[in-house]
């Protein structure tokens, strides 16, 4: 490995439970009762959050919130959060959205989405805040919005996607 002599290897841990216990609770709980309880840390983030370091912060009927500390384990190569770690956060809190709209053992996939970077996000930006709005939600599809923003409430960046509704196959 080449280096210019001011390089020096970082390292990062994390750990997570297991994402099928928490899942277990998505059939038990409304979606806006399984968000709140992520907000609140009586349920556990998935292994993505940890990885990613983010975290509910905020669900209500039609919305949900995720806050992101950018941190240099994000950056790509020219030295900015990748572009990957903003969209996941917005996947998320768009597909939170839609959740807080389905009732116990209800769950959703992203069918697509569509993201706009509008400003550069660094560890000098700050919490970053990606808040999800379901705009509709009907029986096998959802669309949902995403708005990335700073501490100063500058808009970073948006998005928007479609999810599909997953009902039990009894339904």
């Amino acid at each position: 490995m080449a280096s210019n002599g001011s390089s020096k290897r970082r390292e990062r841990q994390y750990s997570w439970v297991d994402p099928m216990a928490v899942r277990g609770k998505h059939f038990e709980l409304s979606g806006l009762e399984f968000l709140r309880a992520l907000a609140s840390g009586e349920l556990e983030h998935s292994p993505i959050a940890h990885t990613l370091g983010f975290r509910v912060t905020e669900a209500k009927e039609g919305s949900a919130t995720i806050e992101l500390e950018p941190a240099e384990f994000l950056y790509n190569a020219v030295g900015s959060v990748h572009g990957g770690a903003v969209t996941a956060i917005a996947d998320s809190a768009m597909g939170f959205a839609v959740s807080t709209t389905l009732p116990a053992s209800v769950g959703y996939t992203t069918l697509d989405l569509n993201i706009r970077f509008l400003r550069p996000v660094t560890e000098e930006t700050g919490t970053i805040r990606a808040t999800g709005y379901a705009e509709h939600s009907g029986r096998t599809t959802a669309t949902a919005r995403a708005e990335i923003r700073d501490s100063d409430d500058r808009l970073l960046a948006s998005a928007t996607a479609r999810c599909m509704i997953l009902r039990p196959e009894s339904s």
